[in-house]
């Protein structure tokens, strides 16, 4: 990876930690993950032991008070992983799902929860997405309604949730229900694996993420004590408007990830394989396509780590990040499928790091805001 203005020397030896940590505990195991469907928790915990599941979390708490900045670069060396599930099962815990806890707990709940999350020993998950709600955050139709009787003061959650990454193998969930009939009344709760009421309802099979589990949610009648409530009441919606931000620059580090992986294969694909009496690099077609999509990834990894730099900064920075998941949802897959053309048959062979990566890539214009809903972001905001 090049340099950017915005690196410091803390930022390569926290690439330098990620790699070694990828070269040593997940490239040469992960292929059996993508059977099984999830990433080992032991993997996770030497993550944390390693002090890495949560470096934008407080000191006090087990992290490292990162910036944005760091942070992105941590997601971006950690998507230098041709293994996209595990990258998204550790990403969704560290970007998706804890920052709900960092930013909104209360300092009980982060004093029970928190130095857990960063350890590894509790895995995190987000509830937001539902059957028929998923970009449409407030078309959400899960409830949950206040309650006060001989069992105590709490809330009682009804509804479903679906594509939860870490759902069906997470320990903690921080949960969206609607707390009101207003459109964007909405409220964050904490709900732990265990709960009465609270079950997997599936385990979904996906196209890609395969080392990735992914499940739909049931909450009948769950019942959670009023301590439970993550942030202010009727205020979650804007609690995963602001978190969002977070999530799509982490979105965008894996998507220029995957371009960079993927073009580092195939540029040493075509540079071996012979055909007609050359190798492919002697195509000057293939030459060039290479080059403009690599200036492509080029200038978007630079417009994602400006982005980056404006969160640090205190910018509202909700257009620019619209574009940047936007920009590199559709450039990832650009990149991926350009590079598994230019493998031939062996492109579409399973099991191969190219085949992984074009399979992968896909959901990363859908997930996190499918990019036609980024471009309304950005346009009404003209």
């Amino acid at each position: 990876m090049s340099a950017t203005i915005y690196d410091n020397p803390d930022h390569e030896l926290l690439r330098d930690q990620v790699a070694r940590f990828l070269e040593r505990e997940v490239e040469p195991h992960a292929a059996a993950w993508e059977e099984t469907g999830m990433v080992p928790r032991d993997v996770l915990r030497r993550m944390g032991q390693a002090g890495l599941l949560g470096i934008a979390f407080e000191s006090e708490y087990g992290g490292a008070d990162a910036d944005a900045l760091t942070n992105l670069v941590f997601a971006e060396a950690l998507s230098q992983s041709t293994f996209a599930g595990f990258i998204i099962t550790v990403l969704v815990h560290t970007d998706m799902a804890g920052p709900h806890l960092h930013h909104a707990g209360t300092p009980a709940q982060k004093a029970k929860y928190l130095p857990k999350v960063t350890s590894g020993e509790l895995i995190t998950a987000v509830g937001i997405s539902e059957p028929g709600a998923g970009s449409d955050v407030a078309g959400m139709r899960t409830t949950a309604k206040r309650v006060s009787d001989g069992e105590g003061d709490g809330w009682v959650i009804n509804g479903t949730k679906m594509f939860i990454t870490n759902g069906v193998h997470g320990d903690l969930y921080f949960v969206a229900a609607k707390t009101g009939t207003a459109r964007h009344d909405m409220s964050m709760f904490i709900v732990e694996k265990g709960t009465p009421g609270f079950t997997v309802g599936r385990a979904l099979k996906k196209t890609g993420w395969l080392s990735s589990d992914t499940a739909e949610l049931v909450f009948d009648n769950v019942r959670v004590p009023a301590a439970n409530l993550l942030g202010e009441e009727g205020k979650g919606f804007y609690s995963v408007m602001k978190n969002f931000q977070t999530e799509r620059i982490a979105l965008g580090a894996m998507a220029i990830g995957h371009c960079t992986q993927a073009l580092r294969i195939t540029l040493d694909h075509v540079r071996q394989r012979q055909a007609f009496g050359a190798t492919l690099w002697d195509q000057q077609t293939i030459r060039q396509r290479l080059s403009m999509l690599d200036a492509k990834v080029r200038a978007a990894r630079q417009f994602m780590y400006h982005c980056a730099w404006s969160v640090t900064q205190g910018h509202d920075i909700v257009q620019e990040v619209s574009m940047l998941k936007a920009l590199t949802g559709e450039l990832v897959n650009e990149v991926v499928q350009t590079c598994q053309q230019f493998h031939g048959g062996m492109g579409f062979i399973r099991e191969t790091a190219i085949e992984r990566l074009w399979r992968d890539a896909r959901v990363l214009a859908i997930g996190g805001g499918a990019t036609e809903v980024m471009l309304e972001e950005v346009a009404k905001r003209y």
